[in-house]
């Protein structure tokens, strides 16, 4: 790494460090510096979260009696905030009276005051109680990014439902495999979606979803690329403007601080994608960390994040609501109708805060776009990226292409605790190809396989103390087993991420090193292998099949293998014929890039794959622990296909 840094502070006037000036007073220290402050929230966890609870103004309508019992461990899932009451989205939607007429919601062709927002919030929450929704049952959204997935997750919240998303480029299989595990009593969806500018019927995908939901009682469908629908062949739906109520009075339900909120997905790894539980209190407070000590975010910021219902970063997107920033909804390609047409929207909009993934920026500098001599970009204060590791050669675009005063924060974390691990922070400086430190309250280290701390080496990515955005459980496992194995198996008592870093001893930077488990992760897209293969057994001509991630440059490719059943032939028809039919049932982002022939897959002795062994074959190193192995023989088909070798 280099030793100048790319970008520095320009003072000490941001939240981080109020924040800091306070602790500082209120407990007699002298922390000097973020590092300092780190060490102290984290060594006393419990009266950190404390203090931001009162910093951040969360709105309660019932205090709490113990913040988190500190005798119980990260792996005891611990309660937080025993007997606070709150509503989520009434902490989103509190706007002042000054504030009532401030854009809460962009959409580029409109925009949605907080009052209107707050109205279609109410129609939408009475609306669902008349039909019968109760606290704890599940509404979800095979939505868009746009303002009815907003203003339908407000008003399940409102009312002490759970909501759960997914986007519309999912296919049945992929929608069904995680909503027929929680038993949803209503659907939001819309008639279709406009991608790379042309427009692609949703209705189809719709039905065969809703045929598959037996507990599904009302199907709501939001008109989003055409002004007449006819909606006749989906069974018990209604057009979301028939369906919403003319009662405008909101009524917040108070609930625990542990009450349920967010029902997120697993990839589904090793089987059906597990249904992680977030709380509404743990969720809003981790959000309001981030938003408001990490991205030093107030009320006159403009944020933007590229990405879809079915992915945390929308979540988080949403929550900035919480601060009084207006949030700006995108839901099509990032290089339609031009590769600048991001940027475009940071001027037109006055965005102070660009999300992207590191794909996306790398997309950008292979086709030669340099912003700063197009653009204006002068409100843009942050970059962020997240999704895969962000390469030392795109910290170098952005700052000589894009902006050089900008803070350029690669962030990590992910769905399981949907929030970061480590991420932007305005009071340090950015280093090449370093997420600039771990962020405050996550006790997160980088151990080595014996389970030491180390620095300045690879290791896995841990969490030794609780923090409240855990998920509360997984759906459907009482006596969390799945839980349990997810992310304490690795290290008893300590959570495991599945994520291999390296952090600096010199700047407390972090380098992302890739997945240290089966989990996909092209693009930052996350996603397992059995959803793959549950497309691939369907194929009369697949004997067998593997699919792992191949590491390139700083991001991963899928690679999946094929063993052909005899009397049928592997060719390029076939290839397509799997490649469609892949992106019909799960997604585009599904699609391996590669798809190959191969005589035999791995197993172990007990009859499991062998996913792991191969992707490190094909990322270069040589595998000779074998012994696990029913047909250790067959490891060495991966090596040195021609195909794969990366020059």
């Amino acid at each position: 790494m280099e030793d100048a840094p790319l970008w520095t502070p320009a003072g000490d006037d941001t939240h981080l460090d109020f924040f800091r000036k306070r602790i500082n007073e209120k407990y007699d220290l002298h922390l000097v510096d973020y590092a300092e402050l780190w060490d102290w929230s984290v060594k006393n966890y419990a009266n950190f979260w404390e203090e931001f609870f009162h910093f951040s103004g969360i709105k309660h309508s019932q205090p709490y009696d113990e913040v988190v019992d500190i005798s119980k461990g990260i792996a005891d899932v611990p309660e937080w905030f025993r007997g606070c009451h709150l509503n989520f989205a009434e902490n989103l939607l509190n706007r002042t009276e000054q504030q009532k007429d401030k854009i809460a919601a962009s959409l580029l062709h409109h925009t949605l005051p907080s009052m209107k927002l707050r109205e279609r919030v109410a129609r939408i929450a009475n609306a669902l109680i008349d039909i019968g929704v109760r606290i704890g049952d599940r509404v979800v959204g095979y939505l868009p990014n746009s303002s009815t997935a907003v203003e339908a997750m407000l008003a399940t919240a409102s009312i002490g439902a759970i909501w759960s998303s997914t986007s519309p480029d999912f296919g049945s299989t992929g929608v069904l495999d995680r909503f027929k595990q929680i038993k949803p009593k209503v659907i939001f969806s819309v008639e279709a979606v406009r991608y790379n500018g042309k427009k692609h019927d949703h209705l189809n995908k719709l039905k065969t979803v809703v045929d598959g939901l037996p507990d599904l009682e009302k199907v709501i469908i939001h008109p989003f690329c055409s002004s007449t629908v006819d909606i006749s062949q989906v069974k018990n739906s209604i057009l979301l403007e028939d369906f919403l109520s003319d009662n405008t009075d909101l009524t917040y339900e108070q609930l625990p601080f542990n009450h349920p909120l967010f029902i997120m997905y697993s990839s589904g790894t090793t089987g059906s994608p597990k249904c992680m539980v977030h709380s509404a209190g743990g969720t809003l407070i981790q959000h309001m960390k981030e938003h408001i000590l990490h991205g030093n975010m107030t009320h006159n910021d403009v944020i933007f994040y590229y990405t879809t219902t079915g992915w945390m970063m929308w979540n988080w997107l949403v929550s900035s609501l919480s601060v009084g920033a207006t949030v700006v909804l995108y839901d099509g390609s990032p290089f339609i109708p031009s590769p600048n047409v991001l940027w475009n929207n940071v001027d037109l909009l006055g965005i102070t805060i660009l999300g992207t993934g590191a794909r996306w920026l790398a997309a950008l500098e292979e086709r030669n776009i340099v912003p700063k001599d197009t653009h204006k970009l002068t409100s843009l204060h942050t970059i962020l990226s997240t999704g895969s590791p962000l390469g030392p050669a795109s910290y170098d675009y952005v700052y000589n292409c894009i902006k050089r005063n900008v803070l350029l924060g690669s962030i990590t974390g992910g769905t399981d605790i949907i929030s970061c691990f480590a991420g932007q922070n305005p009071t340090l400086p950015v280093h090449r190809g370093e997420i600039q430190y771990r962020n405050i309250g996550m006790a997160v280290e980088c151990w080595d396989k014996n389970g030491k701390p180390v620095y300045d080496e690879s290791g896995e990515l841990v969490c030794t103390k609780p923090f409240p955005s855990m998920p509360t459980h997984f759906w459907n496992d009482d006596d969390s087993i799945r839980y349990q194995k997810s992310y304490f198996s690795v290290y008893s008592g300590v959570w495991a991420h599945g994520d291999f870093c390296k952090i600096s001893s010199r700047t407390g930077g972090i380098v992302m090193l890739g997945r240290s488990d089966g989990t996909l992760n092209p693009s930052g897209v996350r996603f397992g292998s059995a959803e793959i293969y549950n497309i691939t057994e369907k194929f009369d001509e697949v004997k067998d099949s593997l699919c792992v991630g191949q590491l390139v440059g700083s991001d991963e490719r899928v690679i999946l293998f094929i063993k052909m059943n005899p009397g049928y032939t592997f060719n390029d028809e076939f290839v397509k014929k799997v490649k469609t039919f892949i992106r019909g049932e799960l997604s585009a982002r599904h699609v391996p890039a590669l798809i190959l022939e191969t005589s035999d897959i791995p197993y172990t002795m007990n009859g499991k794959k062998v996913e792991v062994a191969v992707k490190k074959i094909l990322s270069g190193q040589d595998v000779k622990e074998r012994g696990a192995l029913s047909n250790p023989e067959s490891l060495d088909l991966y090596y040195n296909i021609p195909q794969l070798i990366i020059k």
